[in-house]
């Protein structure tokens, strides 16, 4: 009997692959993330042997648990050909097949996205002698295809172009029947824009997938693909290399210590050598929080903006509503390899105050307080969106400066006028108003809502020149 099943990770738009034969009691898994405990409990309770471990590329969005997983359940581990790999795999060819009992998974090599990218043709024999399913990893997803500048030095329009040949030389000849699972869904930046349906077709993406537009050749393609390519996220360069590497032992995640406000508080002491992360939402965050906190709200934004705003040289400090949900952002840390957890707020806010220890707010204006302001005073009006967003319409008067890139940017700010920030919701501009307010800005406002607010409620909408 066929196995298969996909595991879906929420926060990095990420999805791995169970597959296998419960008659041969065989399996692989591919592309498994770092906590890899879903794996080998799903296996045991399937009573299946995993076999293989597969990775269709060297990820740069989640630290890979493809090592780990491999040495646990005695699987071999097996990938593309590169010479980056800094720990021994079986590399594959195009062509080689590897068997799951009445199962198979033939290789073709994909590059595009990577250059030692592969993709595995499912073939089972109860059904007939030809594949039906295709594994894209990250070079085809619904309504979109793996973007191909993550790599850097010079060899985006190389890749771009192997991802051209992938698509329209090795795909199209597979058929539209053909069902394809990627390793990603909508909420991905391994994509420009990935489409919301985690599997497809291939013949649903050459009627939707703007990629797959046959009028287009090579050099067309390559110009269409790079254009308006939206900034990698910082993290992604660093997950590349821990990827690349050889794994560090370890058994997963555990909660960090739970700290008194006096024993946090002297944690603190030195603002510049830590990071400190408070989880709750923007409106909490703007009624009171700890000085020098970074508002990185919970939730399935978290990992991405903990990737773009953290690094994995100082330890990270948490505050957050409950145990519960501290210990969910350390396994989104964990995911993204940000494993210096050293300690978190021990009650919460409740316990701070309590203890008479400092507090800071964040002003919160609603759209129409901020138009209103805007028309009365002058203002530092910060839209901390993408420049494509921003291109897209903005508020009168604002600036565009993306959030990612505020702290190195202070320098072109006025930190005595008030300044408002904004971006799609509020989420991002909670962020930028915390980084503005441990930098010293005196009075720093965010906007709740913010464009899709200010959108909805019908105000004036301006246009870049």
């Amino acid at each position: 009997m066929l196995i298969f099943e996909p595991i879906y990770t929420e926060g990095l738009a990420q999805i791995s692959y169970l597959v296998g034969d419960s008659s041969a009691a065989v399996a692989a898994v591919i592309d498994p993330r770092r906590d890899i405990d879903i794996y080998v409990q799903r296996s045991r309770e399937l009573g299946l042997r995993i076999a293989y471990v597969i990775e269709t590329h060297i990820h740069a969005d989640f630290a890979s648990g493809a090592q780990a997983l491999a040495a646990r359940s005695g699987a071999e581990l097996v990938g593309g050909v590169s010479d980056a790999y800094g720990f021994s795999l079986r590399q594959l060819q195009d062509g080689e097949r590897l068997v799951l009992g009445q199962l198979m998974l033939e290789v073709l090599h994909t590059p595009g996205h990577t250059p030692e990218h592969l993709s595995l043709l499912l073939y089972d024999a109860r059904q007939g002698s030809e594949p039906f399913a295709l594994f894209t990893g990250d070079t085809l997803f619904n309504l979109d295809v793996g973007r191909p500048d993550l790599l850097g030095q010079g060899s985006e329009r190389t890749l771009a172009a192997q991802l051209y040949h992938s698509l329209f030389d090795t795909y199209r000849q597979l058929g539209d029947r053909m069902e394809i699972y990627p390793c990603h869904g909508a909420g991905s930046a391994c994509g420009k824009s990935i489409g919301d349906r985690r599997q497809s077709t291939l013949g649903n993406e050459r009627l939707f997938n703007p990629a797959l537009n046959e009028a287009r050749d090579e050099q067309a393609f390559v110009d269409w693909l790079l254009a308006d390519m939206p900034e990698p996220p910082r993290h992604y360069a660093r997950l590349k290399k821990l990827n690349a590497a050889p794994a560090s032992p370890g058994d997963g995640p555990g909660l960090p210590p739970p700290l008194s406000p006096q024993d946090f508080a002297e944690a603190l002491d030195d603002l510049a050598a830590v990071q400190l992360v408070d989880l709750r939402s923007q409106l909490a965050f703007g009624g009171g929080h700890v000085p020098g906190a970074l508002n990185i709200g919970a939730g399935s934004a978290f990992a991405n903006w903990a990737g773009w705003m953290l690094d994995d040289r100082r330890p990270i400090y948490l505050i957050g509503e409950s145990a519960a949900q501290v210990q969910e952002a350390v396994l989104a840390l964990y995911r993204i390899g940000l494993d210096q957890i050293a300690g978190y707020l021990r009650g919460g806010m409740s316990d701070w105050q309590n203890a008479g220890r400092p507090l800071v707010g964040i002003g919160q204006w609603t759209v129409q307080e901020l138009e209103r302001q805007r028309q009365q005073q002058s203002l530092q009006l910060l839209d901390v969106r993408t420049e494509q967003e921003w291109r897209q319409g903005h508020v009168p008067g604002a600036r565009q400066l993306f959030v990612a890139h505020l702290d190195e940017r202070l320098g072109e700010l006025d930190p005595g006028l008030p300044t408002v920030t904004y971006c799609g919701s509020g989420y991002r501009a909670s962020l930028a108003a915390s980084v503005l307010k441990r930098h010293g800005f005196a009075q720093v406002i965010n906007v709740p809502g913010s464009w899709q607010a200010w959108s909805a409620a019908g105000l004036p909408v301006a246009q870049p020149d």
